[in-house]
């Protein structure tokens, strides 16, 4: 079970504490969280993080494919998930879309 973050703060439950994301919800926070964090930054983690923060140095046409192989990429130690669908809208963001365990799941990621 992992705390909810949300714009980068910890989400309050209402009695002093932190709301905590299990299942579905869980699994998407971490989902997020790799997404954002930059591949590499992490010393002794190599391998955590994607590689989204280089599409703007690739031309407009390699994006969405670079996207979708990122996401993929970064998400690949996540046991039942695979990236389905990835795209690239004008405002910075990427919607994803992912399968989980038989469901279809969606989350938006900032793309630097």
């Amino acid at each position: 079970m992992e705390l909810m973050v949300r714009d980068g703060d910890y989400l309050p439950d209402g009695q002093g504490g932190f709301r905590r994301a299990e299942g579905r919800e869980e699994l998407l926070q971490r989902v997020l969280w790799k997404l954002s964090v930059r591949r590499g930054c992490f010393p002794l983690l190599p391998e955590l993080g994607s590689r989204l923060y280089l599409l703007c140095r690739q031309p407009p046409g390699r994006r969405e494919g670079l996207a979708r192989q990122y996401a993929a990429e970064a998400l690949a130690g996540e046991e039942d998930l695979e990236v389905a669908e990835v795209r690239l809208e004008g405002d910075g963001n990427m919607q994803v879309e992912l399968l989980w365990k038989g469901q279809t799941l969606r989350v938006t990621a900032e793309v630097e």
